[in-house]
């Protein structure tokens, strides 16, 4: 069935790329004067009836270019900018035919010598240094789109069925409005809720570290950055959406986001609440909140956690009731002070029911586990951050960074679980109910200081970075442990625990810059990293004369400090020409780790010094326009845990006590990571491959042995080798003609993976191996339907050495099917279908289910009001079964999962921009 569906994705590519006919526009751009060929003017067509791009290039070092475009009929004006010239234009009757312009030689104007600059018209792309410019007014959208239809027009600019956005095939990572982020630099509230009319400019440019950005450097990434500029007189307003929605078994859902700017400032407040999964925040205008679907717009986690801005919240499966509040401030101080904050508060209770099925793999023999358990957790979080950006001179910024984090969490849990031999004799069963409180809190804080000489490229730069963190944890457990072909006593226990954990990290860094060429540059820096930590855990046993929590249980109490100071000085060059960015560095790396315990009144020491190699390097060369191969490595050591290195018994777990190994050497890190791109946005079509690889020599593994009751005794050892492996290549394509538009989408991923192990002082080896094809098709007509198949197939597979099994595999099937209809005028119906099928899964857990969305809307009181009806789950199929591979066992697992609903929900629109004024159903504004 596969290769048929394959084979008839090939035919439909085919058949689509030669039922379309492109010419080619070729010529040369010259300076007039000195006839010398002129490297990268950009070379545009627009159509002469509505001024809009049709393609758009570059000129070659020679000054040659070649526009491959679509034939067409009507006129249309060729048009060519430059750095320092006056623009050129041509009239082009038709593009039925292939034409030679021959040499086309541009006047110098005398302008500025860091931007391409056209005269009397603002040309649709600009060329500033190492930034790609889109002119907004030149591409056409709807009255009321976002900014998100707005960057889907834009040459080179991909926007895929996920979320994800390219330019020219590179991911972009960042997104900021004015040069400052927008709830998260992941820029995805900004360009789903921002409209397209008040953007003026729309600015490309690599993603640097903040040191980069300082420093003028290019960037060691590959990934881009998009930057919004607002029209000036538009830079003024308020918008927002307000929806709100119930359902069948008391559903519910709620969102807000209002956002109120005048010139550099900007105020934001985003707000929501909803019991079915969700961060409650996505506002998409086919599902709102509703998850299975094409709900991407903030991170939600396999798990059932969500996260927003860089901070994650929630964390386990099962049913999960969220509230959130945020707020986002920015402006300018003094005209030299940049300020961003935002505030965070996040509530979430999540109610699980789960059942798991393991088998737990061992070197001569296999046992089985089954557990149930039922558990409930709380949290409530808060977060506040600033970014301080304050110019001393023309020369000198200092950046500071603090950020402040306070959270409460109770977790209650049920458990019991049972283990058997391959005799079905019940090895051991144990029963536990536990309630914990943690209170956590944190507070780091980053300046960076960089100041510039006269001197091109010559600079210095220093940063400190400090960390504190915080937890308190107060824990109750009864249980009850029995082993039965041992002959040991029953572990039964009822105590308290407090656990107390500090953890203090600094960080110093200085780094001079001295340029030796014009494209090369030594860099010189010394790093010093300090880090402490200490761990208390105290037991008090129930007793039953007193009856109070006061007898104190010393095996199962235990204290650990740690600290590491490393010093690291560093030499490297930066090479930096127009198709090559390159950057090395290394040094030695002083280490001095320390370790202390107490543990049954004795107190251990274990300090030891290292003098370790570190290094890294990255390579992006550009072969062409949208062709490019990027490549890293980095070499570095890690060192042990403490917990892993001193002789303290950790007897917490009845069915596993772990002790820790003083002869450890440090883990031996190579990582290494090359892709290779090849998009071109003439034909609208992208080739990208990747492949990483890890290797590892004196890993730390656990090494367990196990009794005839399968109890634990475990400790760690270092192993030969180890190494973790991906590769993966996609290909994309885009068909275009008027509104229609056709994507087709190829791909596969693997990985390969080897690692050792040791069960009962057997050493035994896991080779894993993982394919993942995947296809999808994205056929749309603007404004009107959109329809997206996708179907995807992961084959997972281990084989193991010295080891009771030699091999155990599995495989998963999904297919989805997303449908979007925007027809009749002011509707919008939208079915998001899936089906997933799990091989290999236990006796008891279902291997299949369906799960199909809908969602019927309405537009009315002048688009202003979208009410809509929502169907979750219609066919009542969702399951939460997942099987796990891992070199010890194969874990079958059920979560609850959201049930079917309906739910109505209603959103409000309202906005005001510059002298736009609201009418009927808005809000009323002054000017």
């Amino acid at each position: 069935m596969l290769k048929q569906f394959l084979s008839a994705v090939l035919l439909l590519v085919v058949f689509c790329a030669n039922s379309q006919q492109f010419v080619t526009v070729k010529g040369k751009i010259i300076d007039e004067n000195t006839k010398t060929p002129l490297e990268s003017a950009t070379v545009f067509l627009t159509s002469q009836k509505d001024s809009s791009v049709i393609d758009y290039t570059i000129s070659e070092k020679n000054g040659n270019f070649e526009i491959r475009t679509r034939k067409k009929e009507e006129a249309v004006d060729l048009k060519v900018s430059f750095l320092g010239y006056q623009n050129f234009k041509k009239t082009i009757n038709n593009l039925q035919s292939n034409i030679e312009l021959g040499n086309l030689a541009l006047i110098e104007s005398g302008a500025a010598l860091d931007e391409v600059v056209l005269k009397g018209e603002a040309p649709p792309i600009r060329i500033k240094n190492d930034t790609l410019e889109f002119d907004a007014a030149s591409f056409k959208v709807g009255q009321d789109a976002n900014v998100e239809k707005l960057l889907s027009q834009l040459p080179g600019v991909e926007i895929s069925p996920e979320g994800k956005i390219t330019v020219n095939g590179k991911e972009v990572n960042q997104i900021l409005v004015n040069g400052k982020p927008f709830f998260g630099k992941d820029g995805k509230i900004a360009t789903q809720n921002l409209p397209a009319e008040i953007i003026e400019k729309i600015q490309v440019v690599d993603t640097k570290t903040k040191a980069e950005e300082l420093s003028g450097e290019a960037a060691s990434s590959e990934e881009k950055t998009i930057n919004l500029t607002i029209q000036e007189d538009k830079n003024k307003g308020f918008f927002g959406k307000i929806m709100g929605g119930y359902g069948t078994d008391e559903r519910y859902e709620s969102s807000l986001l209002l956002n109120w700017f005048k010139g550099e400032q900007k105020l934001s407040v985003l707000a929501s609440a909803n019991n079915i999964n969700s961060v409650g925040f996505s506002m998409n205008e086919i599902f709102d909140n509703m998850g299975g679907g094409r709900n991407t717009s903030i991170y939600v986690g396999d798990d059932g956690s969500f996260g927003i801005n860089g901070m994650n919240f929630g964390g386990s499966s099962g049913l999960t009731t969220s509230n959130l509040i945020g707020v986002n401030f920015a402006d300018k101080w003094f005209k030299k002070v940049d300020v961003s904050s935002n505030y965070f508060f996040t509530n979430a209770e999540t109610e699980n029911v789960n059942r798991t099925s393991r088998t737990n793999l061992l070197p001569t023999e296999t046992t089985f586990t089954e557990s149930n358990a039922t558990s409930n957790k709380i949290g409530n979080s808060h977060n506040l951050s600033f970014d301080f950006e304050i110019k001393v001179d023309s020369t000198a910024t200092i950046y500071i960074e603090p950020k402040f984090v306070k959270a409460f969490n109770k977790d209650r849990m049920v458990r019991n679980q049972q283990t058997q031999n391959q005799g079905n004799e019940l090895s051991n069963e144990s029963n536990s109910t536990s309630f914990s409180d943690v209170d956590d809190s944190a507070f780091e804080n980053s300046i960076y200081y960089y100041k510039s000489f006269k001197k091109k490229e010559r600079g210095f730069s220093a940063s400190l970075t400090n960390e504190h963190k915080k937890s308190t944890n107060f824990s109750n457990l009864n249980s009850s442990t029995f082993y039965y072909l041992t002959g040991e006593p029953d572990d039964i226990r009822n105590q308290n625990v407090f656990t107390n954990k500090d953890f203090n990290k600094v960080e110093a860094e200085v780094r001079y810059g001295e340029p030796i060429t014009d494209s090369l540059k030594l860099s010189i820096a010394s790093e010093v990293t300090y880090y402490a930590s200490e761990d208390k855990d105290s037991t008090f046993d129930f007793d039953e004369v007193s009856g109070s929590y006061n007898d104190f249980n010393a095996p199962l109490s235990n204290e650990i400090n740690s600290s590491v100071l490393k010093i690291y000085p560093s030499a490297g060059l930066n090479i930096t020409k127009k198709k090559i960015r390159a950057r090395f560095n290394a040094g030695p790396e002083f280490v001095t780790f320390k370790n202390e315990s107490d543990y049954l009144a004795t107190n251990t020491r274990l300090n030891k010094q290292y003098i370790f190699p570190k290094a890294s390097a990255n390579l992006n060369y550009t072969i062409s326009n949208g062709k490019s191969i990027y490549m890293n490595y980095s070499f570095r050591m890690e060192l042990p845990l403490a917990n892993q290195i001193l002789p303290v018994v950790n007897l917490s777990n009845p069915l596993n006590t772990i002790v820790g190994n003083g002869t450890l050497n440090p883990i031996q890190q190579h990582n290494m990571y090359m892709n290779f791109n090849n998009y071109d946005w003439q034909s609208r079509s992208g080739f990208f491959f990747y492949s990483s690889l890890s290797l590892y020599k004196d890993q730390i593994v656990s090494s367990t042995v196990y009794d005839e009751s399968f109890r634990a005794q475990t400790t760690y050892e270092n192993v030969d080798k180890g190494f973790n492996s991906y590769l993966g290549a996609s290909w994309s394509k885009t068909f275009k003609k008027e509104k229609r538009s056709l994507r087709l989408s190829l791909g596969i991923d693997g990985g390969y993976n080897l690692n050792q192990g040791l069960t009962n002082a057997e050493l035994y080896e896991a080779r894993g191996w993982r394919i993942e094809p995947r296809v999808s098709v994205n056929w749309s007509i603007e404004d009107l339907i959109t329809i997206a198949p996708s179907y995807n197939y992961t084959f997972n597979s281990t084989e193991f050495k010295n080891y009771v099994i030699e091999n155990a595999n599995n495989f998963v099937h999904r297919f989805k099917m997303e449908f979007t209809s925007y027809w009749p005028k002011k509707v919008v119906f939208g079915n998001d279908f899936g089906y997933t099928y799990n091989s290999n899964i236990a006796d008891g857990f279902q291997k299949d289910f369906y799960l199909w969305n809908t969602s019927l809307g309405y537009n009315f009181y002048k688009d202003r009001l979208l009410a809509k009806v929502k169907v979750y789950d219609v066919l009542n199929q969702n399951v939460g079964v997942r099987r796990t591979i891992t070199p010890t066992a194969i874990t079958d697992t059920e979560n609850i999962v959201l049930q079917q609903y309906v739910m109505f929900s209603l959103t409000y629109k309202l906005d005001k921009f510059g002298g736009k004024k609201e009418k009927e159903g808005g809000m009323f504004f002054l000017d």
